[in-house]
């Protein structure tokens, strides 16, 4: 067993992230680079020059995380957030390189809710929502200790949970999403809209929280809006789904107390029946990598984690 290493992607619409994870969930070596805005092939030849500097020997298989949505377990994709890949044969061109070996593919806020579960902030805990604010907000859903699909493999997926019925639209084609108001890009473009850097022809929301944390009204302003949007959302799953963690990951994350102080009030003020009060939300405790580890536990742990092949 020692001497077995899984080979994990994680494909999100900021990052594309591979590396090899030992049995344990220590990712072993790790390269990443941006996603590049470049047609189907081009972001294939992408990702495959960070799998040429990995090594290949003592694998026992490919767990991956994508964004969606994607045919499941097929694993087509059609990433909201890259739109170079519309229907791209992801798992397929995986499993040409890497014959003979398991190829596992689930979204990659999936892929961070069982990492979480697996790994981190979640270990220990049988019933884990897991969720990604980036690009885009994602989630994945661990009940009863395994993971939840749903009919389509998109169980778990907070980010169209509408927060706002008149509000911002969303890319899905709604109007008020979490995603719509929380995801990074939105919150930036918002926070421009109101005065933020609005000479700046490129403003990131990792620049929206550095400001937020110096104090900047619009950009505080901003911070509170997402938080109070995620608190919505978190206390309506929280009742449905009798959860005992939420791990919060993805680049959004990383804001600290300027997310997560107005996300714990607005979901102290909505979770107002007693099981719901006792649900911890808490950051991603495997940071930037917990979707490889997730991906990685596909392979490892397949008899909680994969229910297809």
């Amino acid at each position: 067993m020692s001497d077995e290493r899984v080979l994990a992607i994680d494909v999100g619409g900021t990052k594309l992230a591979v590396g090899i994870v030992d049995p344990g969930g220590r990712v072993e070596t790790y390269e990443r680079t941006e996603t590049p805005k470049v047609d189907a092939e081009g972001l294939w030849r992408t990702l495959e020059s960070l799998l040429d500097k990995l090594p290949e020997s003592d694998l026992i298989g490919v767990g991956v995380g994508c964004g969606g949505p994607m045919e499941w377990p097929s694993g087509e994709v059609s990433p909201l957030n890259i739109p170079g890949w519309r229907g791209f044969p992801l798992r397929e061109r995986l499993r040409e390189r890497y014959k003979g070996l398991p190829v596992r593919i689930h979204n990659d806020a999936v892929t961070v809710a069982v990492g979480e579960h697996w790994r981190g902030a979640g270990r220990g805990s049988r019933n884990v929502l897991g969720m990604v604010i980036s690009t885009g907000v994602g989630g994945g859903l661990i009940l009863g200790d395994r993971l939840i699909d749903g009919a389509s493999g998109n169980a778990g997926h907070i980010g169209h949970i509408v927060v706002d019925p008149g509000g911002m639209p969303c890319k899905c084609g709604g109007r008020g999403c979490l995603e719509a108001i929380a995801r990074g890009p939105a919150l930036a473009a918002w926070a421009q809209a109101e005065g933020w850097r609005a000479e700046q022809m490129i403003a990131t929301a990792k620049d929206l929280a550095a400001d937020a944390a110096r104090g900047h009204p619009i950009a505080v302003a901003a911070m509170r809006r997402a938080g109070r949007a995620l608190g919505i959302a978190i206390a309506s799953a929280t009742h449905l789904l009798d959860l005992d963690v939420v791990a919060i990951g993805g680049g959004m994350s990383q804001a600290g107390p300027m997310l997560f102080t107005p996300l714990d009030e607005t979901f102290r003020h909505h979770a107002r029946m007693e099981f719901a009060r006792h649900v911890r939300v808490v950051p991603a405790e495997l940071g930037q990598t917990a979707g490889l580890v997730g991906a990685a536990a596909f392979i490892y742990g397949a008899d909680r984690y994969w229910n297809a092949d």
